[in-house]
């Protein structure tokens, strides 16, 4: 009867998440506000059975009172998420919280599958996180001056490397980060958002040569320093969101292609000044090679891939915690195999709809400056989605950061729930610019409305004989000057 129950429920949750990934797309086709609400609402729906079918079978698999009690904690802990976002800033994007809502619901299910200590502690996290991320919306609102720190902004990013780059240890031929009381912290992830207003800030100010000069020796300390620490997937992240920014703002093709230029000739400089990148592009090259060290991570990574293949082996069916690293490097694998790659390109199209949410809400801001942080934070989020899939499944060398909302990890959650937030507090703002537009269009059109019915009451008027209200005035001033004179 459990097998049963285990091979339904692998379809089941995936026509689910397809039907789910389906209404993240057509809602950008609706205008009707009330036909979006319901579509939004069906999405809530969706996420709960997936995550209900997922958990019956970890307990039906466990057997373990602590996965129910577990379950109905996510349960209170999403749809908290859902009302408070909702209820408190009734004007944010609903697509982005259920989107967010979803990622989390996904890293939750593999998470108690590979790891229920550390779901715990995700779990955690992100309330945590989801209780600090909400006034940002508000502070973004409120704030008026944000584009005018723009040093402070850059002195905050490179103290915060300089400190890992002196202070933290070696983990995995990188350094990341350091413990503090016991909690790990991960500065680069909270730099990203850093470094994205520090730029938005500088070239809204001036997009001047001189002053595209000065911003992009700043840009490139964030990066030197982030290579000299060994954290390549952070320098990337930062080097690709910086020069598809400076394009955007400059509509200058020559920058592109000299930052591209620039680019190749640091990569080839990385290979032969560090072991470390050297080792990853050997593994890249041949991953089940023997004599390549560390290569048994990324073969591992496309046995799975390939033995979960459609429709997956069925959560709790599979060697998913065979694989190494797999609730944060490798956790795209791992998906694929218990829940099937139909699922996981579901996961990965959820995500790509999060991104043109992005871009939809960059464009039709009018200020540079949100226009430019919208787009930064859009790209640092689509790119390092494409870098823990690309690694994982052999497309390109592996760089070792973590899937947004889905692996484990407090830094990568945390800064990844702020960048949401800060989104919804654009959203927000263009809202905001919509309603005063609206009000101006109403104004312009009242007083046209009143000034053409004036001049239609003068003309009628003239039609029907009587005199019009001016020319009838006319007489009396006459009479009233002739009383004067007299």
């Amino acid at each position: 009867m459990v097998n049963i129950i285990v091979e339904l429920s692998k379809y089941l949750m995936i026509i689910c998440i397809a039907i789910y990934t389906y209404l993240c797309f057509s809602v950008f086709g609706y205008e009707d506000e009330y036909k979006k609400r319901k579509l939004l609402r069906r999405q809530n729906r969706l996420m709960f059975a997936i995550h209900f079918m997922a958990y019956l079978v970890l307990y039906l698999k466990m057997d373990e009172v602590k996965v129910i009690a577990f379950y109905l904690i996510q349960i209170a802990l999403l749809s908290g998420i859902i009302l408070l976002y909702t209820k408190i800033y009734p004007k944010i994007s609903r697509l982005v919280v259920n989107n967010m809502c979803m990622l989390l619901t996904i890293g939750f299910i593999i998470l108690t599958r590979l790891s229920f200590q550390k779901a715990i502690k995700q779990c955690i996290i992100v309330a945590g996180s989801v209780l600090l991320s909400l006034v940002i919306p508000v502070a973004i609102r409120k704030m008026k001056k944000l584009a005018d720190w723009t040093y402070l902004y850059a002195g905050i990013g490179l103290c915060a490397l300089l400190l890992v780059l002196l202070l933290a240890s070696t983990s995995g031929g990188a350094k990341l980060g350091f413990t503090i009381a016991g909690i790990g912290i991960q500065p680069s992830e909270f730099v990203k958002i850093s470094f994205v207003f520090f730029v938005a800030g500088r070239l809204q100010k001036s997009t001047e040569f001189k002053d595209v000069v000065v911003t992009t020796i700043i840009a490139a300390i964030h990066v030197i320093i982030l290579v000299l620490s060994t954290d390549l997937g952070a320098a990337l992240i930062l080097f690709v969101v910086y020069l598809i920014m400076l394009y955007v703002a400059t509509r200058q093709p020559l920058y592109l292609m000299a930052g591209a230029a620039g680019g190749g000739v640091a990569a080839v400089a990385g290979y032969f000044l560090f072991s470390h990148v050297r080792t990853r592009v050997a593994v890249w090259r041949g991953p089940v090679s023997p004599q390549t060290p560390g290569g048994h991570q990324v073969a591992q990574s496309l046995f799975a891939i390939g033995t979960g293949s459609w429709f997956g082996m069925g959560l709790m069916q599979g060697a998913a915690d065979k694989i190494p690293v797999a609730t944060e490097d490798f956790v795209f694998a791992a998906i694929a195999e218990e829940l099937g790659l139909i699922f996981a390109l579901c996961m990965m199209l959820i995500c790509v709809s999060c991104y043109v949410m992005f871009l939809n809400i960059a464009m039709q801001l009018r200020n540079t400056f949100y226009k430019l942080v919208a787009l930064g934070l859009g790209t640092c989020y689509i790119f390092q989605i494409f870098l823990t899939i690309g690694g994982g499944t052999k497309f390109i060398p592996l760089t070792g950061v973590t899937l947004p909302l889905v692996s484990y990890g407090g830094s990568s959650v945390l800064s990844t729930i702020m960048m949401f937030a800060i989104i919804q507090g654009l959203y927000v703002l263009r809202e905001d610019e919509e309603e005063i537009i609206e009000r101006k269009k109403e104004r312009q059109k009242s007083k046209k409305q009143a000034f053409n019915g004036r001049r239609y009451n003068d003309s009628d008027g003239r039609r029907s004989g009587r005199p019009s209200r001016a020319a009838s005035e006319q007489p009396r001033r006459r009479a009233g000057a002739k009383k004067t004179t007299r």
